[in-house]
């Protein structure tokens, strides 16, 4: 009982972790590419999307009280499926989502920056801003990595408590009919719509890297797996209505990287714009700093467990001023290479596959975690129903694409059978 008083992490701060996580910069960054792929349907796209990382929700759950560990997915997949190849090219993809998932951020904080400041998204200055921010993080994490942590909870609150407002205030003027069946996309459309900005609910598994230190982990980590996602889904719905209830769509798509800012305008004016690209930028910053952290950590754990090639870990990932400058420098060039639907397409496709290895692996520990498998598996097909449909859109509306989301499962197999291969490590294929 000592033990268990000692352990700092509650039911209410928990679920404050998973919903930070995924209320990051997310929202702020897809809003616009939902309306522009689902148009009056964008509150239903975020539903889909919602049920999917709620079902896999259970298989995190599951597996963070049965396996508690700082690594959360990288050590469910590695006790799962072994330290193979598989294992370890997933582990690198995770990696390299982050770095996208990074500049996503990054690219949302350039273009609410450039609105802000500027009246516009001038693409020049977007990308100053985008650049800038991720040079300033770097820099603080190398001098200082607390200054932004110690204010994280601060953040948060603010972000929620100006999305709430944005919220309650919006949803009196919405005009329902917008928001009319008629007014949808295509089906296809609708449900693709919903899987391109997936990455919106990424973040909720960040609750599985604090099992050690959580009071009663087996009540309290699912209740707080469960309440954030269906918090951050009825967020979601919520504010997609309002948006496509208050603003022509067309207007919406016009500022689509910026769309939330807009939106607040019909209701709130020019101080809606400028409280809700303050709060863009709030959170953004806040994320960009707590995902580069995390995934040099996340480096430094794969390494420690022996999954990356050994070239990396003794040379850059053990050594972390190193891993963070590589982290950084590989966002620099992403961020500014691809535009707001390639990183979306390519952050909800490499976490798709991602969530269809960790429901998988639930279902092979069912016993040990006490898991249904039927709903483990049900979380997997849901995850690679959602990833097909993602290629399939991706495919219809921009071919090109389908090479990106290629290249990404290539360079994570090459990264990482590349180097056993070169360091003559034994190549296991996971069974």
């Amino acid at each position: 009982m000592g033990k268990n008083r000692d352990k700092k992490i509650g039911f209410l701060e928990a679920a404050a972790i998973g919903i930070g996580g995924m209320v990051g910069g997310g929202i702020f960054a897809v809003l616009g590419l939902a309306v522009q792929l689902s148009k009056g349907g964008a509150p239903i796209a975020f539903l889909i999307a919602g049920i999917v990382a709620l079902v896999t929700a259970y298989s995190y759950s599951k597996l963070s009280v049965s396996l508690p560990s700082q690594g959360g997915t990288v050590s469910f997949l590695d006790k799962a499926f072994g330290s193979g190849l598989l294992t370890g090219s997933m582990n690198i993809l995770l990696w390299i989502s982050y770095i996208i998932m990074l500049s996503l951020y990054s690219y949302a904080f350039g273009s609410y920056g450039s609105e802000l400041f500027f009246g516009s998204s001038h693409e020049f200055i977007k990308h100053i801003f985008i650049s800038g921010i991720i040079v300033a993080i770097t820099v603080l994490n190398i001098f200082s990595a607390k200054l932004i942590g110690e204010a994280e909870d601060f953040i948060v609150a603010i972000k929620l408590l100006i999305l709430l407002f944005f919220c309650a205030v919006g949803f009196w003027g919405i005009q329902f009919d917008k928001l009319e069946i008629t007014q949808w996309s295509p089906a296809a459309n609708l449900v693709a719509g919903g899987f391109i900005i997936f990455l919106a609910y990424e973040g909720f598994e960040l609750i599985a890297n604090t099992a050690n230190d959580v009071r009663n982990p087996e009540k309290t980590l699912p209740r707080a797996f469960y309440a954030s996602v269906i918090f951050v889904i009825v967020l979601y719905i919520i504010v997609a209505a309002v948006t496509v209830g208050n603003l022509p769509v067309d207007q919406i798509v016009a500022a689509k990287d910026y769309a939330l800012a807009i939106a607040a305008k019909p209701f709130l004016g020019q101080f809606g714009i400028i409280l809700i690209s303050v709060a863009a930028l709030l959170s953004t910053t806040s994320a960009i700093n707590a995902t580069l952290y995390g995934s040099a950590r996340l480096s430094y754990i794969i390494a420690k467990d022996g999954e990356l090639p050994k070239f990396l870990e003794d040379n850059i990932w053990n050594k972390p001023l190193e891993g963070l400058l590589i982290t950084s420098a590989a966002t620099l060039i992403v961020a500014n290479l691809f535009d707001l639907s390639s990183l979306s397409t390519m952050g909800s496709a490499g976490f798709l596959l991602i969530f269809t290895g960790v429901n998988l692996a639930n279902a092979k520990l069912a016993v040990q975690t006490k898991s249904k498998k039927i709903i483990s598996y049900l979380g997997a097909g849901l995850c690679l129903g959602a990833l097909a449909s993602l290629i399939w859109q991706t495919f219809k509306t921009d071919p090109a694409h389908i090479l990106i989301l290629l290249g990404m499962a290539l360079l994570s197999l090459g990264i990482e059978g590349g180097f056993r291969l070169f360091s003559k490590r034994e190549i296991k294929i996971n069974k």
